[in-house]
């Protein structure tokens, strides 16, 4: 019997001042599931996952109606509290972002933010965040050294550790692997592949093959609308609209 949604979106519509750039997304994203949301560049994928964590809120004129439910609560209730929506849904950002500071201490600074002090404590969240991100044995012997001696894909396991370690509910990545060379790419897809089974993930890709291969759930967009969503296999052999074929089979886009 299939659970109720993590996540449900209801009449969101988004403008940037005048401008509409969502129209009326309705979608469920299941618990401990992978949904890939893809389309065209400028086709809202970004917008809207930066909606289910309140990061448009950071960017001036923009207006949302409709209700984003994360387990059941509106988060853009005037009650919610925003730090504590994004610890529990967190974001992993196209480029890889650490901080200009050791490996210990990127992994480290969320769990200190919320009040976690003692070191014992601390090691242990370090350890199994990068055990969760599959960079442990990589990290383990280098910990005290800058984050940014890292290659690209190990600093962007490091900034799904890093999300880790505040434990977070659900995962957003917003083209995690486009910046990654192809070894990087399939380690990060594996990574989620291991992470679904504890945390929601939603990621946006340009990359077909990615959002076959790693998803359960696809979501196409195109000019800011939901075209259709449905189980990934599905979509890839027979998508209900014409649109969305052309857009896989590469017509378009």
């Amino acid at each position: 019997m299939a659970e109720a949604s993590k996540i449900q979106v209801e009449g969101l519509n988004l403008f940037y001042g005048d401008n509409q750039a969502l129209f009326d997304i309705k979608l469920g994203i299941e618990a401990n599931s992978i949904t890939a949301l893809i389309g065209p560049s400028g086709c809202g994928k970004s917008t809207f996952l930066r909606t289910l964590n309140r990061m448009n809120d950071l960017i001036e004129s923009v207006r949302i109606t409709g209700r984003v439910l994360v387990e059941g609560e509106d988060i853009y209730s005037p009650d919610t509290d925003v730090v504590s929506l994004r610890k529990r849904v967190g974001m992993v950002f196209q480029r890889p972002n650490p901080f200009p500071m050791s490996i210990y201490d990127n992994i480290a600074y969320g769990p200190r933010i919320h009040g976690v002090k003692k070191k014992a404590v601390l090691d242990e969240i370090v350890e199994r965040s990068l055990r969760q991100a599959a960079l442990w044995e990589e990290a383990k012997d280098r910990l005290n050294k800058s984050a940014l001696g890292l290659s690209g894909g190990q600093q962007q396991r490091l900034c799904i550790a890093r999300l880790l370690a505040v434990e977070p509910d659900v995962l957003l990545m917003d083209e995690p692997t486009s910046a990654l060379d192809p070894i990087s790419t399939l380690k990060v897809e594996e990574l989620t592949g291991q992470l679904k089974e504890q945390y929601t993930i939603i990621i946006v890709t340009h990359n077909m093959q990615q959002a076959a291969r790693i998803s359960d759930t696809t979501a196409f967009f195109l000019n800011g609308y939901l075209v259709e969503a449905s189980n990934t296999e599905k979509m890839f052999q027979t998508p209900s609209d014409k649109r969305t074929e052309d857009y896989i089979t590469g017509r378009f886009g």
